[in-house]
């Protein structure tokens, strides 16, 4: 791993040392950087981005809340309150209930989902030929 010094004894990282730490690609970071959820680092005279070992906590923290269901508008609400004067714990709680809601209603709509296919293999269990088959009508929309 090489690193570069900075003033003030900060250490430049490359984006693929950063992404390497933080267990995701190179063009994760490039898009968290467009979007605005990782500061935009300086850069060296010849271009090359220059992250601090904030930028791993912080793409860390942003996996780690998207393996929870928050989507990356809602990580960025969450990292904004982190750092935001004032802000509290409940507003965190009001943020995670929106997201459980959200989640919520995905399950529902993956159950009426599940039991709709069900319906079709269920339809299908006696017939032998290919012809007529339900599931395939409903796929193509003559017999929905």
């Amino acid at each position: 791993m090489r690193c570069v010094v900075l003033e003030r004894c900060i250490v430049a990282l490359t984006i693929g040392q950063v992404a390497k730490a933080a267990h995701v690609n190179v063009e994760t970071i490039r898009y968290y950087e467009r979007e605005g959820l990782i500061p935009s680092p300086p850069r060296t005279s010849a271009g090359y981005r220059q992250y601090t070992e904030d930028a791993i906590r912080r793409v860390r923290f942003m996996k780690r809340a998207q393996r929870l269901g928050f989507t990356l508008e809602e990580v960025g609400i969450l990292l904004r309150l982190r750092v935001r004067r004032g802000s509290a714990c409940h507003d965190v709680v009001a943020e995670a209930t929106k997201a459980m809601e959200r989640i919520d209603g995905k399950i529902d709509e993956l159950h009426r989902m599940r039991e709709a296919l069900a319906t079709l293999v269920d339809g299908c269990r006696d017939r032998r030929a290919l012809r007529g088959c339900p599931i395939l009508d409903a796929l193509e929309g003559t017999n929905a």
